[in-house]
């Protein structure tokens, strides 16, 4: 992964830690918006995370692809791109 580890590991401890709390909230039984509010903060701090993870893989991977004289290689890498950024 050419993705800065530090920043992308600080985001899914993050994460991880909102999930912890949100199975808390629910074997609490907490307001249900409040449970689904955490949720989407947690689904939001995954997608800086694997927003970061693209870039750094547009940066490199997609890069040398399209320098590649395969046009094979090309192809793929920006299929691949166009999947995840429709997903």
């Amino acid at each position: 992964m050419k993705a800065d580890h530090k920043k992308v590991t600080r985001q899914i401890k993050i994460a991880r830690g909102q999930l912890d709390g949100i199975l808390k909230m629910i074997e609490e039984d907490r307001y249900c918006v409040d449970i689904s509010n955490q949720i989407l903060a947690t689904l939001a701090v995954l997608k800086k995370a694997n927003q970061e993870i693209l870039q750094a893989h547009i940066r490199s991977c997609v890069s040398e692809a399209i320098h590649s004289d395969d046009k094979e290689e090309r192809l793929e890498e920006a299929l691949m791109l166009l999947e995840k950024m429709n997903r």
